[in-house]
């Protein structure tokens, strides 16, 4: 186990990420739609909610434990489903999985996963995580990935709304993404200065879509399956297909990319347990708001008739509890789960969830609360939110 005492904010594992990581794959961590002014808005629109300090008051006895959908959490945060993880780092799904139920928090792991559904089960001895379902146009398949969720024992299924077309980011297209990566001389460049990345891809068979490699129709190799998904993708999605796959699953349904009032009425009056504030990281539409900045008049539409959460651009302890004082019971990591990963595997995950327990434990006491279930927008200064 590394040493990581010295690795002290989110930052830290995003430049060390950086440098460990093939550069198509950190590309695609850290990368936006079109102009990425959406993806950096999600971040800088954090900084500019001030917060209350409060002294002289008891900050004994604190706790950051709370609930997301009925299910206890050690702190208002679930790692939310990123596509191609098992390409930050050999496994990488798994090793989430791991420090996630180890620290006490969700694990949601993508369709689009390296790692597959049974992986996640097998390695975690079937502890509950949460699993993302993309609406493809094969419904046999969707029907069939429901019941493997089921039977590797998902507690919850994350669907996401927001994904019907693809928006193009530029680096993807620039750096010819692929998993694995092709042997091009860029590549091959690129990847001898990776060698702790090499070692541990040469160390697992895990290198494609787990999940749909071997179970989708016609997906023969990795060129069919990437011609599978760009078509497979429904632009014809509705409401009534929400309905259908509620009906399918039974369970914990979690809708995700609502971004707009009425949307949110209409995932509300669905009947799913909760909704997520996302522009899917500022990968989709540029131009967007920000997550936080979309989520107050959410929470205030419809934050009595079903659980609102959000996601984008969440780096710190400080950024949960204002997520949590503007009306948000829970929050999603991405980027700041997939830095830590690429750069320490599993222990730079349990150290990125250390970091960000600390700061929301300090930040919430110092702010006047000991008990993240107390806290409001009162602790915000008014006219900066």
């Amino acid at each position: 186990m590394p040493d990581l005492s010295k690795i002290t904010c989110i930052e830290d594992l995003r430049v060390i990420a950086q440098s460990r990581v093939p550069r198509m794959f950190y590309d695609y961590a850290d990368s936006g739609a079109w102009t990425e002014g959406t993806y950096r808005a999600n971040e800088s629109d954090f900084q500019k909610i001030k917060l209350r300090q409060r002294v002289a008051v008891n900050m004994e006895g604190r706790s950051t434990r709370t609930t997301m959908v009925g299910e206890e959490v050690a702190m208002p945060v679930a790692i939310a489903p990123t596509g191609l993880t098992g390409m930050q780092h050999a496994d990488g799904e798994i090793l989430g999985a791991r420090a996630a139920k180890a620290f006490g928090i969700p694990f949601t792991l993508s369709t689009m996963s390296i790692c597959s559904l049974e992986d996640i089960a097998e390695n975690t001895d079937r502890h509950p995580f949460w699993f993302q379902l993309y609406v493809m146009k094969d419904r046999d398949f969707i029907e069939r990935l429901i019941e493997r969720a089921k039977a590797a024992n998902v507690s919850a299924l994350q669907l996401t709304l927001d994904l019907q077309i693809l928006g193009q980011r530029h680096k993807d297209i620039k750096n010819g993404l692929t998993a694995p990566p092709k042997p091009t001389l860029a590549n091959l460049i690129d990847l001898a200065g990776k060698p702790r990345w090499c070692l541990g891809m040469l160390g697992t068979k895990r290198r494609t879509f787990g999940n749909i490699a071997g179970h989708a129709k016609g997906v023969k190799d990795l060129s069919s399956l990437s011609s599978w998904t760009a078509e497979q993708f429904d632009p014809s999605l509705s409401w009534a297909d929400v309905e259908w796959i509620k009906k399918l699953w039974g369970g914990k349904l979690i809708l995700k990319g609502i971004m707009d009032v009425e949307d949110a009425r209409l995932a509300a009056s669905s009947g799913a347990d909760a909704l997520i504030v996302s522009n899917h990281g500022g990968r989709q539409l540029d131009g967007a708001p920000s997550s936080i900045e979309a989520l107050p008049a959410i929470a205030e539409a419809v934050g009595t008739e079903i659980e609102v959460w959000m996601d984008g651009g969440v780096r710190s302890g400080q950024d949960v509890l204002k997520a949590r004082a503007l009306g948000a019971r829970g929050t999603l990591i991405g980027r700041s789960f997939l830095y830590a990963l690429g750069a320490y595997g599993e222990a730079g995950v349990t150290r990125a969830l250390q970091i960000l327990q600390k700061e929301l434990d300090i930040t919430m006491a110092f702010c006047g609360r000991t008990q993240i279930d107390e806290v409001d927008s009162s602790i915000l200064l008014p006219g900066t939110f």
